[in-house]
């Protein structure tokens, strides 16, 4: 098997070339210094791939990633591999999965409609909904990234996992069963799309060292009043672990209240602390024909 990467999960890529035992690939994505002056893509496939299984790895966030993952996918068929498995390690435009009203576009949908072309199987992780999957027009299969969460906290010394909300239940409860530690769950309301309110709840946190855990941080704001709470209620330690870190705005201002926060490599930052490349790997074994 070989791996070819996007240039924003090259590092993704890497160490799941190195646990599969596959080929990493390299490819140029700029012809010469800075790229097309107009800000143009550029993509070329340094390796031959004909006959090979090639697993291509790219999320498609931020926007000119989608662009470059079209042209990769294009390049890699030209190069008449055996088969095609797509990695989006994160499914940006997930949100937009239904029309709510009339004329809109059902973004979801149209990625991956487009993201089918060309290649045998898809795998993704951490998506907003699981029917999504039903858009793509090949066999398409989500992998869970929170065994990866709880392999990061038994890293940490951690009394508590906490979800933010109640959406948040589900991750919560897998990630303290990998990591064997107990959870709870904060009461949220949100108010609109950068607004939420927690609604008081006392829990056992005085003294002890907490993880909030989510799939998504985009503003940081859920998880940064969630963290005030639990200071306000005596928390020692607060740590913030998300799957997928997308940091937009000024998140890290309103994360500085955090004692930590870490991220997965699915969107590579700062915070990235943890790989979810050992959950691809089992996933594209289990796929292989």
């Amino acid at each position: 098997m070989k791996v070819v990467a996007g240039s924003a999960s090259v590092g993704l890529a890497r160490e799941l070339a190195k646990t599969t035992g596959a080929d990493f690939v390299d490819v140029a994505y700029e012809k010469h210094a800075g790229g097309f002056p107009d800000g143009e893509r550029y993509v070329r496939v340094m390796d031959a791939l004909e006959g090979e299984s090639v697993s291509v790895v790219a999320s498609t966030h931020p926007d000119p990633m989608i662009v470059e993952l079209l042209l990769l996918l294009d390049a890699v068929r030209d190069l008449r591999p055996r088969r095609v498995t797509l990695v989006i390690p994160y499914f940006g435009y997930g949100r937009q999965d239904r029309r709510f009203e009339s004329g809109e576009a059902v973004s979801a949908k149209a990625l991956a409609r487009h993201l089918s072309e060309g290649v045998d199987e898809v795998l993704t992780m951490g998506l907003h909904s699981p029917d999504i999957l039903k858009f793509f027009e090949v066999p398409a299969r989500e992998v869970s990234g929170m065994p990866a969460v709880g392999r990061f906290l038994k890293t940490r010394e951690i009394d508590l996992v906490l979800a933010p909300d109640r959406g948040a239940v589900r991750h919560a409860k897998e990630v303290a069963s990998a990591s064997g530690k107990p959870w709870d769950a904060l009461e949220k309301t949100r108010i609109d799309s950068y607004t939420v309110r927690f609604e008081p709840k006392r829990l056992d946190v005085r003294g002890r060292r907490v993880a909030i855990i989510d799939d998504v941080i985009s503003t940081g704001g859920t998880v940064a009043l969630a963290a005030k709470e639990l200071q306000a209620q005596g928390a020692k330690h607060v740590l913030v672990a998300t799957l997928h870190g997308l940091f937009v705005g000024n998140a890290w201002d309103k994360l500085a209240v955090c004692d930590e926060v870490a991220s997965s490599d699915t969107v590579p930052s700062r915070a990235t602390k943890f790989s979810v490349a050992p959950e691809l790997a089992a996933g594209i074994k289990a796929a292989r024909p």
